[in-house]
């Protein structure tokens, strides 16, 4: 930044002077993973979207994207039986959270669509999130599956809600993912916390999924990392036949073209057993 040669001359008199107190300096590389995220989509063959259901489900997009419709009135179509874009699986939403202040990309699931739930639905959510992980290059993500504290306990759900697909993946029921919960979110996210505590938890690495016990907690988390960590948020839903992009009104252009990545690579990967069986 400065080149040059400098001439320094010791003083001749003992000088003084009251300590300056510096302002506090932290480099943070808001939106790199974004930018990481958007450079594996550039490469990648084009994926059609579509806002019709019927578009999709007739093989001719690869992708749904919302329009103008309510979240609710568009899920209510794709949940649908026999017309809708079901599979064996409960669908989810995922928040990508591009955190600055955090090591590396953070998946929150599930913030926007599910209220009612029962144990199913969230084993669901969990291997969605995984697979999700996956597509983005995470091949063995850690999963916190979140609680306000870490001991199981009858008297808080929960707990109960977290303990049992930490021991479904123990049986394989859970594939592809490291497991831990109940945790608390600072131990989930910070080593120093969970040392603090006497924790020993897989996640105390930090983890790369947060599943929240609700949505309303989990709506409350992710846009608390937005509007007070500086967080850019994107988001998809997943366990649907295919990707659906699920922007929200406030969304800014970033949020926008990173939910469109995703579903593009969601895509991309869709494609590739299709064309192992051509070659076979």
């Amino acid at each position: 930044m400065i080149a040059g040669t400098a001439e320094v001359l010791a003083p001749t008199e003992k000088g003084k002077r009251a300590r300056i107190e510096m302002p506090a300096v932290t480099f943070l590389d808001r939106g790199a993973r974004y930018k990481h995220l958007l450079g594996r989509a550039k490469d990648m063959p084009p994926a059609l979207m579509a806002v019709a259901l019927v578009l999709v489900r007739a093989g001719r997009a690869e992708a749904l994207i919302k329009g103008s419709p309510h979240t609710d009135e568009l899920m209510a179509e794709v949940v649908a039986n026999g017309t809708g874009l079901r599979t064996g699986r409960r669908v989810s939403h995922v928040f990508f959270a591009d955190v600055p202040t955090y090591p590396h990309t953070l998946l929150i699931t599930d913030a926007a669509i599910n209220i009612d739930l029962i144990l199913d639905d969230k084993v669901d959510f969990v291997q969605n999130a995984i697979d999700l992980a996956h597509i983005l290059g995470v091949l063995e993500p850690k999963v916190a599956i979140l609680a306000a504290v870490e001991t199981v306990t009858a008297k808080m759900l929960a707990t109960l809600d977290a303990s049992a697909p930490c021991k479904m993946a123990d049986r394989d029921q859970i594939i592809g993912g490291i497991l831990d919960g109940p945790l608390a979110f600072d131990n989930a996210v910070s080593m120093v916390a969970a040392n603090t505590k006497g924790i020993r938890p897989a996640l105390a690495w930090r983890a790369d999924i947060l599943v929240v016990q609700d949505l309303e907690s989990g709506n409350m988390l992710a846009k608390q990392l937005e509007y007070l960590a500086d967080t850019l948020l994107a988001g998809v839903v997943v366990g649907a036949s295919v990707p659906i992009v699920l922007t929200r009104r406030a969304d800014s252009a970033e949020a926008r073209a990173a939910s469109c990545a995703i579903a593009l690579l969601m895509a991309n990967a869709k494609r590739k057993p299709r064309e192992l069986n051509g070659r076979r």
